[in-house]
């Protein structure tokens, strides 16, 4: 199964055939919203509306963890995350879409592991999206005629509030492309549950440094947000059909050297809880 995160403006993917709600519980707690489970592009996909139908949960609100475990619950092996983004840089222009390869993190006291509570673990997370994924996301921009650009860094702010002037300076002088509240747990949770993921960023506009960034209005932002929902599900079922059959990637055995507890010494409860992740390894 393959699980598509969408963001801002991206609520539905049209082309669904054989679709059904399922609420799924975790021991996280409820995800952001029932997954819509059916057939696109041949593929037997799992939706997730980020933000909840309606866009009515804060990205410092989000239950990351019980949205990425249930997925794995539900049999998902890859995600693809579509996020709105403000720009950092001027070659990254608003209706552009950004593939990163890598991500900051600029947020305060958030949640992104699984583990704890009496079993510790340490994934790599160098490269913490997945190559066969980032390729298939690429390629499928270019065949629907977007310009969706592979690498690039995205810098996972806090939010609710957008940056400063300042601040926005700041993250172009280190090099940063895009900047956004959501993908920087995702991707380490993903990592942690063996899923590929990949984030596709969708430029609404620049970010505050930009000079003509004031002239910007709501209506011109909703405006690319509209038209970037539209292309994300051009981009999506072109990806759907060129998603290879068998992974051959790293993602699906991130926790085979990163597991440190010995068997032993976990909590019972903790091991029950984590079975889904951790369960192949503890036999």
């Amino acid at each position: 199964m393959i699980g598509i995160i969408g963001g801002s403006g991206l609520y539905s993917i049209p082309g669904f055939t054989d679709k059904r709600e399922i609420e799924v519980e975790t021991p996280f707690g409820s995800p952001s919203d029932r997954y819509v489970v059916g057939t696109l592009a041949g593929q037997h996909v799992a939706f997730l509306a980020r933000h909840g139908t309606g866009h009515r949960i804060s990205p410092s609100e989000l239950n990351f963890r019980a949205n990425i475990f249930g997925m794995k619950k539900l049999g998902v092996e890859r995600i693809i995350s579509m996020s709105a983004v403000g720009s950092l840089k001027e070659e990254h222009r608003p209706l552009d879409f950004v593939i990163p390869d890598q991500f900051f993190d600029r947020t305060r006291g958030r949640i992104s592991t699984f583990f704890g509570d009496g079993l510790v673990a340490h994934i790599s997370f160098a490269d913490p999206v997945c190559p066969v994924l980032s390729a298939v996301a690429e390629a499928a921009g270019k065949a629907v005629g977007v310009n969706a650009k592979r690498g690039g860094t995205y810098l996972c702010m806090e939010g609710p509030a957008f940056s400063t002037r300042a601040e926005s300076n700041v993250y172009r002088s280190w090099g940063m492309d895009v900047i956004g509240m959501t993908n920087l747990q995702e991707a380490k949770l993903a990592r942690e549950a063996e899923l590929c993921y990949v984030s596709v960023a969708m430029v609404t506009d620049y970010d505050c440094w930009h000079a003509d960034h004031d002239a910007v209005t709501v209506t011109d932002i909703i405006a690319n947000l509209t038209k970037n929902a539209e292309n994300a599900a051009k981009l999506i079922v072109e990806a759907l059909t060129n998603i290879p059959a068998t992974r051959d990637c790293k993602c699906g055995s991130a926790l085979r050297h990163a597991l440190m507890t010995a068997p032993d010494r976990i909590p019972a409860a903790t091991r029950e809880k984590l079975d889904l992740l951790v369960g192949k390894y503890l036999v």
